[in-house]
This record gives structure tokens, sequence and C-alpha cells, in this order.
């Protein structure tokens, strides 16, 4: 079967299954959207859900997280991991946005990334899901269903996220995203999908 019908019938399976797919990340704006994300690092989003309230409520804007020592932010943090490291750099990042970006975050994936603790895939989930502008962020379960399913044989991040642009027209890129990680979640997790899904037992992978 060539990658573009492997592609179709993916498509086909995760518009079934998720025809208008929500950010799995509670945000309001895009700063509150980019401590979403670099939460999420190592932790579930579901997790960061729980958490980010209580920080929102404290800490709304990057003007009130840059007037944060870490530490404070840290107790908000607490239940999601590497929270030393986080908090350090969101209140980085804050202050960054202030000095650099008159409390605003920027557009573009240049300055996304010269961001304390924002890579690749943070700056592109931001880009999509903030300002609409096409990118296909390939996480855990992006990465590896791209090569369960055969729409990929790369290695990297970026290998995968290159093979995968080409697969699927632009337009749907950014719902593509969330429509994987959802299905990845929910139907064919990392320790393989029993009962089969549907995508897997059509592509006959399973």
């Amino acid at each position: 079967m060539l990658r573009k019908e492997r592609a179709a019938i993916v498509l086909d399976e995760l518009e079934r299954a998720y025809p208008a797919p929500g950010c799995p990340l509670h945000h309001s704006d895009p700063f509150t959207l980019l401590v979403a994300v670099m939460l999420s690092a190592q932790c579930t989003d579901a997790r960061v859900n729980l958490v980010t309230p209580a920080l929102f409520a404290a800490a709304p804007t990057p003007q009130a997280m840059a007037a944060m020592e870490w530490q404070q932010v840290r107790e908000y943090i607490a239940t999601c991991g590497l929270t030393q490291t986080k908090a350090k750099r969101l209140v980085e990042t804050a202050k960054l946005l202030v000095e650099r970006h008159n409390g605003q975050v920027p557009a573009t994936f240049e300055e996304l990334e010269a961001l304390p603790g924002v890579g690749h895939k943070t700056a592109s989930v931001v880009m999509a899901q903030a300002f609409g502008m096409p990118a296909f962020p390939v996480d855990t379960h992006i990465f590896r269903l791209a090569r369960r399913w055969q729409l990929s044989r790369g290695k990297t991040v970026e290998a995968v996220e290159a093979d995968l642009k080409k697969c699927f027209p632009k337009a749907l890129w950014n719902k593509l995203h969330v429509q994987f990680v959802l299905w990845g979640r929910e139907h064919c997790p990392a320790r393989g999908c029993k009962p089969v899904c549907p995508v897997c037992a059509r592509l006959g992978v399973a």
C-alpha cells in the first residue's frame, strides 16, 4: 500500500472520530497556552489542566509572572514534574516577553524558539493553536503512530515531521496534530492497541 493510500485511511478514521477537536490544554490566550505547553513536557495534559487554573489566577500575564519568584511558581506546579527547571524557565520567559516583546507572545518560530525552554515542538503548538499558522508539532504519540502506520520511517522528530507534512495538505496540519494525539491516547497507545484500533486494522499493521 502506497503512503498516500495509508494517509487517506488515517485521515478518514481520524476525521470520523474527531471531526472538531479542541486543544487538549486549557488556555485563554497565547501566553496561557505557551505556559501550558511548557508545563506539559514529561507531564500529561490532564495534570497540567489541574494546576494551571490556580497558576493563571495568580499570574495571568507575562508581567504578573515576571514579578514572581521562581519558588512561588514552583508551588503552583508542584505535581507537574521537573518543577524547579520549569518554574525558572517560566519566570525567565515571562521576563523576556516583557523586555523584548512588550508583554506579548511573539508569532514567529524564531522568536519563540529563542525563549528559555521553548523548543521547536512547543513553538509549533503555539503557532498552530494560538496564531493559526500551519504547523505539525510531533510529540511522542505522533512520532509513534507515524512510524506504526508506516507514514514515516524517520528516526528523528524532524524527519517524521517532514514526512507527515508531505502526507497531508497544509490546511489540515493543525487539526491533524490534535487528532493524532487524541487517537494515540485513546485508541492506539505505546503498548499496542487491544482490541485492534480501526486504523491499524485497515492498514494491516496490528
